[in-house]
């Protein structure tokens, strides 16, 4: 049996999905904290800094040229990996260019390249994503969802913090270029994962494509409630983690040091654990009572927020917090991108599973001012018990849409 359950997490499919998940998280801190670093060491001036949180927009508007890996692709490789590999490849290319360059005097010119990155990162999001959903069996779709979370965690580590240290002792250029070639690395297994069946769509123009994913998506039964639920369901879980270094460093006085060690390191490790136990769980669970049940321990763990408020500094507190809560959030992340898969219509999985991405991300995105609004005006004890109160209206739509998840979610996968 231990042999059994042991070949059924390391399938084919699901060793895929674990580098692919890798390839996935790798370029984001590239163009993000890592590209703020060499910045800030080129002496790069702090409003050139500010505009490179622009580089986020294509992973916001990526629903938008989703289609296209819906539409075209090559036979031989099939739709989904035949658009992974061309952004590996892209991805490679553009960080080979960027390692050449020297912000000292080509920061607008790096800026634009690093567009480039994240556009090409975006595209191949989408691809990842959509593989994703069309290779694994629904028994695996947890799991996968735990993968993918844990995969692109680690490759966040690479790429935001070993990055670093090969940085100090290598210099950029050969940091990035040592990323690049990483990159050209993944396309490897990228190439020798296990192949999905294509479904024509019916549409002979992108234009039609792109019609035909969203009419297919409003024809379903309670689309609406569907999509609430999406947006909600981490609703409470955003807006607790909205102002969390504002809250440990200023709201409660804790060290840089302090909320390095116990707040990144354990979250990291607390999602990364949740998210696991969460895809383990639900190849026993069914999908309805396991968002049903992590969405109320999601709802809970805000709460101990609340008692650190009331507690204050407290560095044992601050740690348990942090973890119960981020191991929570790993455990709904699991259950919610399996029920996106689960949604997807095979012919249009890049243009859907993009869209049910874009609506979960929705408050994370516009949830910060209305936060800062609420502590200003309630406090911190209070807010946290809002952002407990908030996760409640996503557990009232899962229970209208009982017969939807456990039925023809089911439906459109099989």
């Amino acid at each position: 049996m231990p042999n059994s359950y042991f070949t059924k997490l390391m399938s084919p499919r699901l060793s895929a999905i674990l580098l692919l998940g890798f390839a996935s998280g790798l370029p984001l801190a590239l163009t993000g904290a890592t590209l703020q670093a060499w910045f800030t060491e080129a002496n790069v001036s702090l409003k050139a800094i500010g505009t490179l949180s622009l580089l986020g927009i294509p992973y916001t508007l990526k629903f938008l040229w989703a289609p296209l890996m819906d539409h075209y692709g090559f036979k031989a490789l099939g739709k989904r990996k035949t658009w992974i590999l061309l952004m590996q490849l892209c991805l490679a290319l553009t960080l080979l260019i960027i390692s050449q360059m020297h912000p000292e005097t080509e920061a607008f010119a790096i800026g634009l390249v690093a567009l480039l990155i994240a556009f090409f990162s975006a595209s191949q999001d989408i691809s990842i994503n959509a593989y994703t959903a069309d290779v694994l069996h629904p028994s695996e779709r947890g799991l996968g969802a735990a993968y993918t979370v844990f995969a692109y965690r680690i490759a966040l580590l690479v790429s935001g913090g070993l990055a670093l240290i090969f940085a100090d002792y290598m210099g950029w250029r050969l940091t990035y270029q040592l990323m690049a070639v990483l990159m050209l690395l993944l396309m490897i297994p990228t190439y020798f994962s296990p192949h999905t069946q294509d479904i024509a769509t019916s549409s002979l123009t992108l234009y039609h494509t792109m019609k035909q994913a969203v009419v297919n998506l409003l024809q379903r039964e309670k689309i609406f409630i569907i999509l609430l639920f999406i947006i909600f369901y981490k609703l409470g879980d955003a807006l607790a983690l909205s102002l969390m270094t504002n809250f440990l460093l200023h709201g409660l006085g804790f060290t840089l040091t302090e909320i390095g060690l116990a707040y990144k390191i354990v979250s990291i490790v607390a999602m990364i654990t949740g998210g696991l136990l969460g895809g383990i769980l639900l190849t026993r669970w069914n999908i309805y009572w396991a968002l049903l049940v992590f969405g109320i321990a999601q709802a809970f763990s805000n709460l101990l927020f609340s008692l650190l408020a009331l507690v204050g500094k407290h560095f044992l507190l601050m740690s348990i917090s942090v973890f119960i809560e981020n191991f929570c959030s790993g455990l709904s992340t699991a259950a919610l991108l399996a029920l996106m898969m689960s949604l997807c219509d095979h012919r249009y999985t890049a243009s859907q599973f993009a869209l049910f991405s874009a609506v979960a991300s929705l408050g994370r995105v516009f949830l910060g001012p209305f936060a800062a609004m609420m502590v200003e005006s309630l406090g911190w004890v209070q807010f946290y018990i809002w952002s407990f109160l908030f996760c409640f209206p996503s557990i009232f739509l899962l229970t209208w849409l009982k017969d939807e998840v456990m039925g023809d979610a089911h439906a459109i996968s099989d």
